[in-house]
């Protein structure tokens, strides 16, 4: 059965490294909000956009567009026979998880949720190490992160079973281990 493996949660979780790591170690396509905005914009995944909440590239209907397409490919995938896909975005929406959780089911695809957590300072320091980085695809800042932590709707309708928490503070290396012991456990 294929499944689909959405890495959610707020602005500099860690979401983002986790998922890369997933998908490269289990070979799997994988689809990040930031740079299928940006794909949809016509912009170079790394031009930054400083755009507030709910404006440019960041409105709700933009938004919109961006989680449609990543499930559209989503759905692509896994018709062309493809094991697994990853997700990865801030998916602070019940309403943006509810769409996956209803593609799955339409596709036969199993579904989890990794909900990546982290202290704010060290998302403060992850915020300014990406501020420094040019290659850095992501456009979140403080200001968006307080925001977001204010808006974020828990995940409260996803079943137990279907439903990892991480805190990314520890290595990557430890975190993709601990992350497969436990999707394992599913299996």
């Amino acid at each position: 059965m294929a499944r689909i493996v959405v890495f959610f949660g707020l602005i500099a979780s860690g979401k983002s490294t986790l998922a890369e790591g997933f998908a490269r170690q289990q070979d799997l396509p994988s689809y990040n909000t930031d740079r299928v905005r940006k794909e949809l914009a016509g912009l170079a995944a790394s031009e930054r956009r400083p755009d507030g909440f709910q404006q440019g590239i960041y409105t709700s209907e933009f938004s919109r567009r961006t989680y449609q397409e990543m499930l559209d490919r989503t759905a692509a995938d896994i018709r062309a026979g493809r094991a697994g896909v990853v997700l990865d975005g801030s998916y602070h929406r019940r309403a943006e998880r509810d769409q996956v959780r209803d593609l799955a089911v339409g596709l036969g695809a199993a579904c989890t949720f990794v909900l990546c957590e982290c202290g704010e300072a060290e998302v403060k320091r992850r915020l300014a190490e990406r501020a420094r980085d040019p290659q850095a695809v992501s456009d979140g800042r403080w200001e968006i992160y307080l925001t977001q932590k204010e808006t974020f709707e828990a995940p409260a309708e996803v079943p137990v079973a279907d439903l990892l928490t991480m805190n990314t503070e520890a290595p990557v290396a430890e975190l993709l281990e601990e992350l497969n012991r436990r999707l394992g456990q599913q299996l």
